[in-house]
């Protein structure tokens, strides 16, 4: 069956299906990071990057580091250090091509996320580097993001999921292993588990910073 045929493609459609969004949901979004922004971005570990190039192929990544690695510049800027990752560059390709990136924040333990979106581009300016030196060392480049639209999120995917209740959370025994799925990606029968595990320990040790 082809599922998208006869799929929905028209917004007035949707219309018909779901009700209005509340008074509250719809004021909600600001164009800048007020004062619970600035607190909510200071105790950050972890974000999630989404954008898409120029053809429209999406992308969300994640990004980590310590409480506050999301430097916030201003009031209506803020900048993400592009640590050493795996290489494949998905995300500054894309704001390269297009100039445009979401960011979803999470605090762990905290259903509501704070969502910011807007225009960026990738930066190699020597004096922001210097400042975004959370990983040890300053990033060979950073995305920095022009807020257009802030707004947090309500905290019903968290408690749908049961995301922070560790009993919700699946046995290491029922679950793919990181290196098994690492080598059925690759596809290359010369590859073993044991190199697939040690590709990624090596990943998160000699490679982290």
């Amino acid at each position: 069956m082809d599922w998208f045929e006869g799929a929905i493609r028209d917004e007035a459609e949707l219309a018909e299906i779901y009700e209005p969004s509340s008074w509250l949901v719809k004021n909600k979004t600001i164009d800048h990071l007020d004062a619970g922004c600035h607190a909510y971005l200071a105790l950050c570990t972890f974000v999630l990057l989404s954008s898409a190039d120029a053809q429209g192929h999406c992308d969300v990544t994640p990004r980590g580091g310590p409480a506050g690695f999301v430097e916030v510049l201003d009031d209506r800027l803020l900048a993400i250090p592009d640590a050493t990752g795996n290489r494949r560059l998905d995300t500054v390709h894309n704001v390269v091509q297009t100039g445009r990136l979401g960011m979803l924040a999470v605090l762990p333990g905290r259903g509501q996320t704070l969502r910011v979106n807007g225009r960026a581009c990738v930066s190699r300016d020597p004096a922001l580097l210097d400042r975004l030196t959370s990983v040890g060392k300053p990033p060979k480049t950073a995305l920095v993001l022009a807020v257009e639209e802030v707004f947090t999120h309500c905290p019903k995917a968290f408690v749908r999921s049961g995301l922070w209740d560790p009993a919700s959370w699946p046995s290491a025994e029922d679950q793919p292993s990181p290196a098994s799925m690492l080598r059925d990606h690759v596809g290359d029968p010369a590859l073993t588990l044991a190199e697939a595990e040690q590709a990624m320990v090596d990943a998160v040790t000699i490679r982290l910073a």
